[in-house]
């Protein structure tokens, strides 16, 4: 027989771990709760391999960021060729686009991915150097509708889960609003140079916009008191700013303006958030009201997930331009906190995916903003819908209802946003009817009972 194998070769290498069957049960319920509202709000599954090549990161994600400095998995085939382990899921999804023509299909293209990304950074509680993710994508969109979709699901994902989370947001403009901040972000900090952590001292000649990144304690006043983008942010970046907040306010999800919040990726432009919480639970504490920072403030700030909108990582994958938005959410985090609150009731089966029956048509921003929210009820009333909030053509969006082969068309527009009703067609006989949108919910209830 041969040697025995060192005993520190049977444990996990560091920052990875084995699940049992108790902690995948969590896992499992986690994914398949993101799976089902993901599917049902339009998004559709992808799956992409764990390496990709080493070039598409660094490009992509900026090369003085932690992650590609510090943090990736890189090796050499025998081939020579130079791969990565994915740290992330974003930049994958986008190659994908582009390799298998998703350009020829209806835009926008909504994709969710779920599986292990790989970050060489120091294991702690809730960090590990192989871990779990839920990712959203909503690629060729560049209404604001975009990041409101993900907010929307994501929130409704930590609901359904009992996670009582806060919402932060803020806008980092886009190339033509920008470089004024940077300007007057760089005057600032050269002025505080020698009191920067070592990092940022190496950031500030890099990558100045990572110095708002930093989580050194000696850094934080800094931070506190540079420069906000939101002060230089010009028209345009400020109109879809107020339009991603007016989808907010319409949605009833409290949120919070962070203009410290820069995420950790050179390819975020305009919109970033993050979900944080302090680990509370809604078996701890009631949910709802005006949002405030206490989730950062009254206890250890846990960020569960976040995003943002990334409207020039085409042009630097591809050289194409390609509108686009996405979040991931931290499987393991959330797992920790599902796991460590008391059992509670069973929550009701989440519908499962099925034929569209009913298509929601809209007509102007005010019926998108009202549509959006109505599809929550749909859901809980287990109505199967389909819809396409980015088309603005009544024709385009019945052509599509009459394509999808489904019993009922409901059209909103700007009147009927205003007075709270809905257009009931039936897409066989052509027949239309106007009703109060409760009314018409439990109408269509009964019908598909």
């Amino acid at each position: 027989m041969g040697s025995k194998v060192k005993r520190e070769l049977l444990k996990t290498p560091r920052g990875t771990r084995d699940l049992l069957e108790s902690e995948l049960s969590v896992v499992r319920k986690i994914q398949k709760t993101a799976q089902e509202f993901s599917s049902y709000y339009g998004f559709q599954e992808i799956q992409t391999p764990h390496f990709e090549h080493a070039e598409l990161f660094g490009a992509s994600l900026g090369e003085s960021t932690d992650v590609v400095e510090k943090q990736t998995y890189t090796f050499r085939t025998r081939g020579g060729d130079a791969l990565v382990l994915r740290p992330e899921g974003t930049v994958p999804a986008v190659r994908a686009y582009f390799e298998h023509g998703l350009g020829s299909w209806p835009q926008p293209v909504m994709l969710y991915y779920s599986g292990s990304f790989f970050r060489h950074e120091s294991p702690q509680k809730g960090r590990f150097r192989e871990f779990n993710q839920f990712g959203l994508e909503i690629l060729g969109e560049e209404l604001a509708v975009a990041e409101a979709t993900i907010i929307r699901v994501c929130s409704l994902i930590f609901k359904e889960l009992g996670i009582e989370t806060s919402l932060e947001l803020n806008t980092l403009g886009d190339k033509e609003c920008r470089p004024t901040w940077k300007k007057e972000l760089v005057a600032f900090y050269r002025k505080h140079f020698e009191k920067l952590c070592k990092d940022c001292k190496r950031r500030f000649k890099e990558n100045p916009l990572r110095l708002l990144d930093c989580k050194e304690p000696s850094c934080q006043e800094f931070k506190a008191k540079a420069p906000q983008m939101l002060e230089y942010v010009c028209e345009e970046c400020k109109a879809h700013f107020k339009e991603v907040l007016e989808f907010m306010d319409s949605l009833e999800l409290p949120y919070r303006l962070n203009p410290q919040l820069v995420r950790g990726f050179d390819y975020y432009t305009r919109t970033v958030f993050e979900f944080v919480t302090t680990g509370k639970t809604e078996a701890e504490g009631e949910t709802g009201g005006p949002a405030s920072p206490s989730a950062s403030q009254g206890g250890k700030r846990v960020e569960l997930g976040g995003g943002g909108r990334y409207d020039y990582l085409a042009q630097v994958l591809a050289g194409k331009d390609l509108a686009a938005a996405g979040a991931a959410l931290g499987i393991d985090r959330i797992a920790e906190l599902v796991s460590s609150r008391p059992e509670e009731k069973d929550r009701a089966q989440l519908l499962k995916t099925e034929r569209p029956q009913v298509f929601l048509i809209q007509l102007g921003m005010a019926a998108k903003r009202k549509i959006l929210s109505l599809m929550e009820d749909f859901r809980k009333a287990r109505i199967p819908l389909a819809q396409s909030l980015s088309k603005d053509s009544l024709r385009g969006q019945l052509r599509l209802a009459s394509k999808l082969g489904v019993e009922f068309s409901l059209i909103m527009g700007q009147k009927e946003a205003l007075e709270g009703t809905i257009i009931i067609r039936n897409m066989d006989s052509g027949m239309q009817e106007t009703l109060p949108v409760a009314k018409a919910l439990e109408r269509l209830k009964l019908k598909f009972k």
